[in-house]
């Protein structure tokens, strides 16, 4: 009897100790506040913002402007988006400190952001079941976590593609790109491409990602690995001339052609102004790079139809920015961040949070009106359900166990799409005879890259 009364307090006192550790934690949370309860969602988005290397202020940009469009229609599924911002400030300091922030804040996603410290961010939200949707692709984490849901295939495809791209344009191909450990992986990726066309391996060449000065890379760009000049040339025909207007399909101009692409983020303008002041001889090799790193804005900047990126090869996951599947994403930019100059409707950052944001709110509609939201829900939803649409700016996309590809440290990539651009009247068009393409089978059989 006595034992009875005494316990009584005690098992009170443990449930409010309890219910009060739950409501100051991860438990669940207070329907109505922050979080993925009642009637407010809350997620983040990161990227860099005034960084001396690369800089992604348009995907911040873009996740606030959808959560004032989300918001005036009455939200997702009628609960209220909440958009938090990080500056990721491109060290892995700034990625965790960030990552930490949308754990005290009770997200329960991070959605469409760009780091390339993936070791730095992933281990934190792991720890708290935290999904991370529609990454940028640049660091080789994204594809591996089993909390990551990419959107494209980052930078794998990327190179890949670029590779398919150059292989049936050029004779030798130099790759300028940054030396951290995700610039490590590009060789493999972009030779990968190659090695599809029965093309060499391309010319290794590293440089600091916040370099000022790319005048030796530059130099060992344009002074590369050379073929042999096809015979018949005159003698003292440098390599890398193109062929006379008399080739036949192409061939004599492709045994010539010397190619060079960079993907050096915002670094890549500075890369090219070097390596034009000391191209003397004007050989004009083909140049190439693929999209983040070159963009209609920085076409526009550099000259329009003069730019010196006239004629430039890209890659890129989506289509091209002039097509009408982009019609909704410039009309939400349009209404809600027409004072935002950071929001471009060109960027590819901007083009993958969007994207982000549009799955998050395809899955999130699939949950009941009264049931409430957590990380570790929405991670469950994105394991199981069906494929997602994206407006036909992506393939569905589906992150279930028997979607996973067999690439080589990229377990992850469920979409391998990649279209292939160039400039051409100083706008990023569709190359004419290049259809989109889908880069894993190229992947798959590339060695482990990470």
């Amino acid at each position: 009897m006595t034992s009875r009364r005494s316990s009584t307090p005690l098992s009170r006192t443990l449930l409010a100790a309890t219910m009060g550790a739950c409501l100051t934690t991860a438990c669940g949370v207070v329907s109505g506040g922050p979080g993925g309860s009642g009637d407010t969602i809350t997620v983040m988005t990161f990227a860099p913002i005034d960084t001396k290397a690369t800089n992604m202020p348009g995907m911040p940009g873009m996740a606030k402007a959808y959560e004032s469009w989300v918001n005036a229609n009455g939200g997702i599924n009628g609960r209220k988006l909440r958009v938090l911002t990080c500056n990721e400030k491109n060290t892995p300091t700034g990625a965790a400190d960030c990552a930490r922030k949308a754990i005290s804040e009770k997200a329960v996603a991070v959605v469409g952001s760009y780091s390339q410290h993936g070791r730095a961010f992933m281990a934190p939200l792991e720890a708290e079941g935290i999904p991370f949707i529609g990454g940028y692709g640049v660091s080789a984490e994204e594809f591996q976590s089993t909390l990551s849901y990419p959107v494209n295939g980052g930078q794998p495809v990327l190179l890949a593609g670029a590779g398919h791209q150059l292989g049936k344009a050029c004779a030798q191909v130099s790759l300028v790109r940054p030396d951290t450990l995700a610039g490590d992986t590009m060789p493999v990726l972009l030779n990968a491409g190659l090695k599809a066309n029965k093309m060499a391996d391309a010319a290794d060449i590293r440089a600091a990602e916040d370099s000022a000065d790319f005048t030796p890379q530059a130099r060992e760009a344009l002074n590369g690995p050379t073929a042999p000049a096809p015979s018949g040339t005159p003698a003292g025909t440098p390599a890398g001339t193109p062929a006379t207007k008399d080739a036949k399909d192409g061939k004599e101009a492709k045994d010539n052609k010397q190619c060079v692409t960079a993907v050096l983020g915002e670094r890549t303008e500075t890369f090219f102004d070097a390596f034009r002041r000391i191209d003397g001889q004007h050989r004009n090799p083909q140049i190439s790079s693929v999209l983040g790193s070159v963009s209609q804005a920085l076409v526009d900047r550099t000259g329009g139809k003069e730019s010196p990126f006239e004629g430039a090869y890209l890659t890129s996951w989506y289509p091209v920015s002039t097509d009408p599947l982009w019609a909704p994403m410039r009309k939400v930019i349009s209404e809600q961040a027409f004072g935002d100059d950071t929001v471009d409707p060109d960027d590819s950052g901007a083009q993958t949070t969007w994207i982000a944001y549009t799955v998050l709110n395809e899955v999130v509609k699939r949950f009941e009106g009264d049931e409430e939201i957590t990380a570790r829900k929405l991670a469950r939803a994105l394991n199981q359900s069906q494929s997602v649409p994206t407006g036909g700016l992506t393939p569905d996309l589906s992150w279930r166990y028997q979607d996973m590809r067999a690439v080589a440290g990229f377990p992850r990539l469920v979409n391998g799409r990649v279209t292939f651009q160039i400039v051409q009247a100083g706008r990023l068009v569709a190359q004419p005879g290049e259809q989109p393409q889908d880069m894993t089978p190229t992947l798959e059989s590339a060695p482990r890259s990470t």
